[in-house]
C-alpha cells in the first residue's frame, strides 16, 4: 500500500496537483512516524489504521472551522479529507448499517443505552473497517433511546 502512495504522490506531482501532493506527503510521513514508533516495517493494515487516523483529523476539522465560520479552511480540509477516503475501504451504506445495528440489538436482546458496548462491539466484528465507529454509535444511541 505504501508503494502504491508513493506512485499516487508522483503523479500528483506531475499534474500539479498541489492539495493531493500536500496530503499525500503528510500521510507518508505520518506512515514513517508510524514505522519509526513500532520499530519495524508497517503491514497494509498499519497503514490503514494511520490513513483512518488522518481522515478522522479532517473530519474534525471540518466541523470545527464550519463552527468557527472559517468555510475556506473548511473545504481544504474537505478535500484533503476526500483523498485520504479513496485510500480506506468502502464504507457500508447507512441503510445497511442501520439494518445491522437492528439486528444485531435483537440478537442481544439489548433494551437501553447501558447495553451499548455490547451492541457496538458484535456490530464491529460483523462489519470490520467497512463502518465507521462513530456511525455505528450514534444508530445504536438513536435505537436504543427509541425502545
Amino acid at each position: 500500500m505504501q508503494e502504491k502512495l508513493k506512485e499516487d504522490l508522483k503523479q500528483a506531482q506531475l499534474a500539479r496537483d498541489e492539495i493531493k501532493v500536500s496530503t499525500l506527503r503528510l500521510l507518508l510521513s505520518e506512515i514513517t512516524n508510524a514505522r519509526i514508533a513500532k520499530g519495524e516495517d508497517l503491514s497494509d493494515e498499519d497503514i490503514l489504521v494511520v490513513v483512518r487516523k488522518e481522515a478522522k483529523k479532517r473530519k474534525e476539522s471540518v466541523e470545527a472551522f464550519r463552527n468557527g465560520g472559517r468555510e475556506e479552511q473548511a473545504k481544504k480540509e474537505e478535500a484533503e479529507l476526500n483523498i485520504l477516503q479513496a485510500y480506506l475501504p468502502a464504507q457500508l451504506p447507512i441503510e445497511e448499517l442501520t439494518k445491522i445495528v437492528e439486528d444485531s440489538i435483537n440478537e442481544l436482546g439489548a433494551v437501553s443505552v447501558a447495553d451499548m458496548g455490547k451492541v457496538i462491539g458484535l456490530v464491529k466484528s460483523k462489519v470490520g473497517d467497512k463502518a465507521d465507529g462513530s456511525a455505528i454509535s450514534q444508530i445504536a444511541k438513536e435505537k436504543l433511546l427509541g425502545k
